[in-house]
Parts: C-alpha cells; sequence; structure tokens
C-alpha cells in the first residue's frame, strides 16, 4: 500500500514538473505601437519600451511603425537605442497601408528583423526643413561653375551638408544591417519610395507578414546578431505583453505638432486679452495661462523661430490697436498679415524634420477665420454705436409718460413704469400724458404731449 502510494506521488510530482517546464517554455514578446511623427515623446517611449522588455525578460520587442517622417534627432534617438538593443527589435511596418516614410525608413533599417505588412510603404527619406521645403540644392548654372566653388551660396553648402550627412547616416545602418546601402542612399538622395513586394525583392526588408501572428511565426527560428551574441528567435505561439505610451509621452506627443501650438498660442493670448479687458471673469484668464504654458512646453520639445514668435506678438499687438485706434483697418491688415507670416515662420526653422505648419492648409484658414471673426464683430459693434440711446438720460428724451401728481409746474410723472420728479411748462393735470424736453439733475423737464389731430392735450 505504502508502494503504491509513493508511486502516486512520484506520479502527481512528475506531472507538475511537467505543466511548470510546459509553462516556462512559453516564450513573451513585447509589442508597442509608432503611430504618428516622430518626436521627442516617441523616442522616448521607444527607449522606455526597450528597457521594459528586457527587465521582463521578452525574448523581442516587435515596433509596430506607421510614421510619415519627424525629427532627425529623435529619429536618430530611436536608431541608436535600436542598435544598442540587448534584445532583438523588430520592426514591422504595420498595418496594411502603413508608411515607413523619411524617418520611418531609418527605424525600419535599424531593427534586427525588417518587416512589412502587404500594402505599406517605405522610403521617400531625403531631408527636408520643417516648414516642408525640399533643401536639394538647384543645378548650377554655367556662370555659377565657372565663378567656382568659393562663390556658391552658404546656404546651397548646408543643404548639400544636410544631404550628405543624413546619406551617410542611413549608409551606415544599412551596412550594419546586411541590407541595400545602394537604395538606402538612393532614398535619401532621390526621395526614392517602393512598397513591400518590391522592397523585399530589393533586399531592403527581411520578410512579408500578413499580421502580427504570421508575423511571429514567420521569425520565430531566425538568428540576429544582438551585440556579439547571436540569439535564436523563439516567437511562435508566443505570448503578447503590450507596452502602452505613458501618459506625459501621450500627452507630449499631442503637443509637438505645430498646428496644436499654433492654436494654444493663439487661444492663450487670446484669454489672456478678454481677462484684461474684463477683470473679474478669472476662468479666461485661467485658460489662457493654461494655453500659453502648455504651448511653451511644447516648444520645448520641437524647434522653433523667435523671429515668428515676435511677428506673431507684433500682430496680435496690432489687432488689438485697431480697436482703439481708428486707422480704417490698416492697423488690422497689417496685424492679420503679421500674425499669418508670424506664424509660418515659427516653425520654418534649419532642422532636419517633417513636422510642418502647411501655409495654405493650416495658416491660411486659421488667418481668414480670424479675419472674417473681427470683421463681423467690428460691424456689429459700429452697427450698435449708430443705434439711438436706449439708457441713461439721453434715452429719455422725447420719451413719454403719464402725469401722476397735479404738476403746478412741478410734480412725480410716470415713465416706463418708474416715477420721475418733473416740471412742467404750464399746468398739467393728473393722468395728462406728458413728453420729455430735457433732463436736469435728475429732473425731467416735460411738455403736454400733442394729439394726432393737432389739437392740445
Amino acid at each position: 500500500m505504502s508502494g503504491a502510494l509513493a508511486r502516486g506521488l512520484a506520479s502527481g510530482l512528475l506531472a507538475l514538473l511537467a505543466a511548470a517546464a510546459a509553462s516556462a517554455a512559453v516564450e513573451t514578446v513585447s509589442v508597442i505601437s509608432v503611430d504618428g511623427a516622430i518626436n521627442p515623446a516617441m523616442a522616448d517611449h521607444v527607449a522606455g519600451a526597450i528597457e521594459a522588455a528586457h527587465a521582463a525578460g521578452s525574448v523581442a520587442l516587435v515596433i509596430e511603425l506607421d510614421t510619415p517622417g519627424g525629427l532627425v534627432s529623435s529619429t536618430k534617438d530611436i536608431v541608436t537605442a535600436i542598435l544598442n538593443a540587448p534584445i532583438p527589435v523588430v520592426v514591422y511596418v504595420a498595418p496594411r497601408g502603413a508608411w515607413a516614410a523619411s524617418a520611418g525608413t531609418f527605424i525600419t533599417l535599424a531593427g534586427h528583423v525588417a518587416a512589412m505588412a502587404p500594402g505599406s510603404t517605405i522610403g521617400a527619406a531625403h531631408p527636408v526643413t520643417l516648414g516642408g521645403e525640399n533643401p536639394k540644392p538647384p543645378e548650377p548654372s554655367e556662370s555659377d561653375k565657372d565663378k567656382g566653388k568659393s562663390e556658391r551660396r552658404h546656404s546651397d553648402y548646408m543643404d548639400e551638408k544636410m544631404e550628405n550627412f543624413t546619406t551617410a547616416f542611413i549608409e551606415a545602418i544599412a551596412a550594419e544591417r546586411k541590407r541595400n546601402v545602394e537604395w538606402a542612399a538612393e532614398a535619401v538622395r532621390n526621395s526614392v519610395a517602393i512598397g513591400a513586394k518590391e522592397a523585399l525583392k530589393k533586399n531592403v526588408i527581411d520578410l512579408i507578414a500578413e499580421d502580427r501572428n504570421d508575423l511571429l511565426a514567420k521569425i520565430d527560428g531566425r538568428k540576429v546578431g544582438v551585440g556579439k551574441r547571436l540569439v535564436e528567435l523563439h516567437t511562435k505561439d508566443a505570448a503578447i505583453a503590450e507596452i502602452p505610451m505613458s501618459l506625459w509621452n501621450r500627452v507630449f506627443a499631442v503637443l509637438a505638432d505645430p498646428q496644436i501650438v499654433g492654436l494654444l498660442f493663439l487661444l492663450g493670448i487670446l484669454g489672456i486679452y478678454i481677462e484684461f479687458q474684463n477683470p473679474g471673469l478669472v476662468l479666461p484668464g485661467a485658460l489662457g495661462v493654461v494655453a500659453i504654458l502648455l504651448a511653451a512646453t511644447a516648444l520645448q520639445i520641437i524647434p522653433f523661430n523667435w523671429v515668428g514668435i515676435l511677428l506673431v506678438l507684433g500682430g496680435i499687438a496690432l489687432l488689438i490697436a485697431e480697436v482703439h485706434v481708428s486707422s480704417f483697418g490698416l492697423l488690422f491688415a497689417l496685424g492679420l498679415a503679421a500674425l499669418a507670416w508670424g506664424a509660418w515662420l515659427t516653425f520654418h526653422v534649419p532642422e532636419l524634420s517633417d513636422l510642418s505648419l502647411p501655409f495654405w492648409r493650416a495658416v491660411f484658414p486659421v488667418a481668414t477665420a480670424a479675419a472674417l471673426v473681427i470683421t463681423g464683430v467690428a460691424w456689429s459693434v459700429s452697427r450698435a454705436q449708430a443705434l439711438p440711446q436706449y439708457t441713461g438720460a439721453e434715452a429719455l428724451l422725447l420719451a413719454t409718460g403719464v402725469a401722476h401728481d397735479e404738476l403746478q409746474p412741478t410734480g412725480r410723472v410716470r415713465v416706463r413704469g418708474e416715477l420721475w420728479n418733473a416740471r412742467a411748462d404750464g399746468t398739467v393735470h393728473a393722468g395728462d400724458e406728458v413728453e420729455i424736453v430735457a433732463v436736469e439733475d435728475l429732473v425731467l423737464r416735460v411738455r403736454p404731449r400733442a394729439r394726432a389731430d393737432g389739437g392740445g392735450v
């Protein structure tokens, strides 16, 4: 009996050990989403996710990427974090129709494994300014060639310097991951872009995956170099651990949009102006201060031009001056022009980026809307000023009332439900209708109201 019990206990123990071994065999893959412009908040999110995935013992970190581009400084931070990651990083351009444009090209090439979903696109990595211009220098004319390089414009040198540096950067990344260096250079120099099938054919990426599960199944067993180690991926049927973006990074990611910054700045100025015009309202002033603080925080995240900020402030000052000075619309026009130009120029700086504040799609509509609103307010104010007075002493002139007492010549009259002391030119009987012809020290001077037939009262 004791032998059977021992055998039962041994069988149970073996079953528990087998279950524990099977549970331990289930690997974990961490996943993050990079959806939107590449900015410092996104860079911090990626770097933090790599550390968190490593600390949690994940076999790999999958970055699901869909971006139109972003700041070159933030792109460099992400690429550096991936190249020095202690665990394999898989960059997956997904879902279908996703972009790995501009900065996204650098990030995709930097991954230990680079994958794309069908219908996704990669490329167009030429450096551009924050205003959205393509800084590639034009072909020199014959006269320029004759003058020699010593007389070429400084801006051409700066543009060429940007392009050469960015090309070398992406070539180094592609060479490190043994991917198509020639195509990577073309993506920078000539802004070439290709789809997933062509990217696979040209050795830009490693594979095409239909979805996340397909990706994990296809990279299972693949060996990648992580530092000096060769690591084999065990991702098939792995548990998924989503790493969400922190609240602060989500806030900063929203604030890093130049259009949001511009709106916050204008709303802040408007709120503070309303508070100064109407002291004691509190709410507009408080909201204005909060908006200004948020805009100032955002300007610590993205580069900006001080000249643009000064133009915006000058434009607002001119618009306010128009309210107090009769310039026949001249100050208004100048203020609006300075506001629009300054808003566009604020984010037009020599920093490699794809973040932009487009003039015709963002600045012009806002400036037009502001012009319409201010014009409507000015028209309403001028129209109201042209209307007759409805309050004060002036509003009582030629108003009608009824004598409450016998006026010989003083007494009281009822006007608009109020009793006033009055003085009449002659005798006015109680109940007679009177007209007010003057207001003298809160005493109404009245006269009998003439009848429609021209006779007296």
